[in-house]
């Protein structure tokens, strides 16, 4: 059994990549529970790996005393030195075991003990080894096709991609090679299962990565990328260095670089968006090719209203949306686009809302409308100084509107509170309607069945006795 059990060790540990110091471990674990199935699991036993001898060596140890009273955790002392001429009383003293008479059971459990363990570090070591590459591509052949996912063979372990995170459209047959992003690595009691991607931002960020030297480089970055696997996709670049224009090295010569990537994407169209750290910019930018006229931003909503030409609308929003809604997740701020005839006539009414009530200039109420002070509630959370830096008035005039403002405020909330005080009484009052009207229906039933009774009675002969 262990005659070559030093080139066995040395070429598992090559072949799964586990330290050898591991396999000894499970070797001696498995080992020693073969040998307390055999000898006892009572006994004190010990395992250790003789590198010299190339074997597995169990001791058996055992208290040196002058009176034996249990045989198997005590040797008397005469015994003890003929194992070690120096042992002394109240010493433990190892007795080496025969191993080689193991039986067929026990040689079974340690096979398998042996087996997970190895498993267990196999495992590990995968696990330690992918989980470093978290967001890298790799590449791999389908292995087998099963119901919801493909399994995706990577040599020295398999992957697991769904469907849903296959580009929709495409299928794998058997043996073909698929490049995909490292979605998530995880370790579970089946060992290490690998989840693949085609469809994250993520792997489009890759994808150029790959394909660009600059951006391997560093001198051109990926700020962001949003996508719609199969349709349309949307990637910001930014350059450190003012001279290479971002654009132009992720596209390459005559298209090169970037229909490299529309075909691995299976013709998704892809837009290079050139990365502003002025927000509103680029927000401008991730639009095209609409063209923006306004652009209103709200930074406490974390929002912006773009404002395009009528017939640059439907260019904005694009097909379904996407435009507007890929947009809207490449910037992470929420984007709402209306037309300029649309924004007129929804500014008119607030506007001329605003004079009546806050008895202000119609030049005033268009800068408090496009500082988006567009409700009296807003107006009356600011001081006057800081009315004062907005609308440029004197701090007396802004004083008086914050006033006004405040005073419209107090008014909605008196009138508030009585509707919700009228609807209470409404209420209760229909609540004790409905209590009247069941005991009037009660006390009707009990008359009326008062009236049957009697009437019963008198049509009821009784005869003499």
């Amino acid at each position: 059994m262990y005659f070559d059990l030093n080139y066995v060790i040395e070429q598992v540990g090559k072949e799964k990549g586990i330290p050898k110091e591991t396999i000894i471990e499970a070797l001696e674990e498995a080992i020693l529970s073969a040998s307390k199935k055999k000898y006892g699991s009572h006994l004190d036993l010990e395992a250790h790996y003789n590198e010299e001898l190339g074997e597995i060596e169990v001791f058996q140890f055992k208290t040196v005393v002058e009176e034996v009273r249990e045989p198997d955790m005590e040797v008397i002392e005469e015994e003890a030195r003929k194992q070690d001429p120096e042992c002394m009383i109240g010493d433990a003293i190892g007795i080496k075991l025969d191993t080689s008479s193991l039986g067929r059971i026990a040689a079974q459990t340690a096979k398998q003990i042996i087996i997970q363990k190895v498993r267990n570090a196999e495992s590990d070591v995968i696990y330690n080894e992918f989980k470093g590459k978290k967001g890298e591509i790799i590449t791999g052949v389908i292995q087998r096709v099963e119901k919801n996912h493909y399994i995706v063979n990577l040599g020295r372990t398999e992957a697991l991609m769904p469907y849903k995170e296959a580009i929709p459209g495409e299928t794998f047959r058997q043996r073909e090679r698929v490049k995909g992003l490292i979605l998530d690595v995880e370790k579970g009691q089946k060992g290490c299962m690998i989840l693949m991607s085609r469809t994250h931002p993520g792997f489009l960020m890759k994808l150029f990565e790959l394909e660009v030297p600059e951006i391997q480089e560093g001198i051109i970055k990926i700020i962001g990328a949003a996508r719609e696997p199969g349709e349309r996709a949307k990637i910001s670049v930014y350059s450190e260095d003012p001279d290479i224009d971002p654009i132009g090295a992720c596209v390459g010569v005559k298209g090169s670089r970037v229909q490299s990537i529309v075909q691995e994407l299976r013709g998704e169209k892809i837009d290079i968006i050139p990365y502003s750290r002025d927000i509103a910019k680029f927000v401008c930018n991730t639009l095209a090719p609409a063209r923006v006229s306004k652009v209103y931003i709200n930074e406490e909503e974390h929002s912006m209203e773009v404002i395009v030409n009528d017939d640059q609308l439907s260019l904005a929003i694009g097909k379904k949306g996407q435009n507007v809604r890929l947009a809207s997740k490449l910037t992470s701020w929420k984007i709402d686009i209306s037309s300029e005839s649309e924004v007129e006539k929804t500014s008119k009414k607030i506007i001329d809302e605003l004079i009546e009530t806050l008895k202000v200039s119609e030049i005033l109420a268009r800068i408090l409308h496009d500082e988006y002070l567009r409700d009296p509630k807003d107006i009356a959370k600011l001081t006057p100084e800081e009315m004062n830096k907005i609308t440029s008035i004197s701090v007396e005039d802004c004083r008086r509107i914050i006033d006004e403002a405040r005073a419209i405020m107090v008014q909605k909330m008196a009138k508030a509170r009585e509707e919700k005080e009228s609807a209470e009484e409404n209420k209760e009052a229909a609540a004790s309607l409905t209590e009247t009207t069941e005991e009037g229906g009660s006390e009707g039933r009990l008359e009326e069945e008062g009236r049957e009774s009697e009437a019963s009675a008198e049509g009821t002969n009784i005869p003499a006795e």
